[in-house]
């Protein structure tokens, strides 16, 4: 990981000198990440391409001023976390605004999960894993932004507490209370699937 971050480092600054190629290296490494992440956040596949797209977007604008007092990848997971910040409090007054006529538990069922496929082939096994995933997103998604961010970074995207702590821009301390608060509010949402 450290020679993967040191390299970044050497793209940003490559790129900071005029050479797209550096960037595009960037955005190979980290897209695929960024749009797991988001659709996690936000549980809509369409909308989730369209704010990774933002995500690199900005990165490429503000890439001169970036500094390297972090690494490109908290940085982009930072835009990332800001973005689906701005766009969860955007649907909030949207929906303040607009009456829903109908409103379904269910909304998402278009949204795919994205999974690794299974080389044994057994349906049971592949529908439970299937309806299990479906749960932990509706289950997710109930989760304040705050928590939801934490849970995603440190068990889906494998950040460790101080990456954590500088994407979401506060204390280690206040990175594992969050994730101690997201682990005990998704053992409660989960228990009634679990147990029935």
């Amino acid at each position: 990981m450290v020679c993967l971050l040191n390299a970044d480092t050497v793209l940003a600054s490559t790129h900071q000198n005029d050479d797209c190629e550096a960037f595009d290296e960037i955005v190979a490494r980290y897209k695929d990440g960024i749009f797991n992440y988001i659709w996690r956040m936000v549980s809509n596949r369409d909308d989730a391409e369209d704010l990774a797209q933002e995500v690199f977007v900005r990165a490429f604008a503000s890439m001169k001023s970036f500094r390297r007092e972090s690494n490109v990848r908290t940085w982009l997971y930072r835009i990332a976390t800001n973005l689906c910040i701005d766009k969860y409090r955007r649907s909030s007054i949207e929906k303040q605004l607009i009456t829903p006529l109908m409103q379904s538990a269910d909304c998402n069922e278009d949204a795919k999960p994205l999974d690794v496929p299974d080389t044994t082939y057994d349906p049971e096994r592949t529908y439970d894993r299937t309806e299990l995933q479906a749960e932990v997103q509706r289950a997710l998604s109930k989760l304040p932004d705050k928590l939801r961010s934490v849970i995603i970074l440190y068990d889906i995207e494998g950040m460790s507490y101080e990456e954590i702590a500088e994407t979401v821009s506060c204390p280690i301390g206040t990175v594992k209370s969050r994730i101690f608060n997201a682990r005990a509010q998704l053992r409660k949402l989960l228990k009634p699937y679990i147990e029935g």
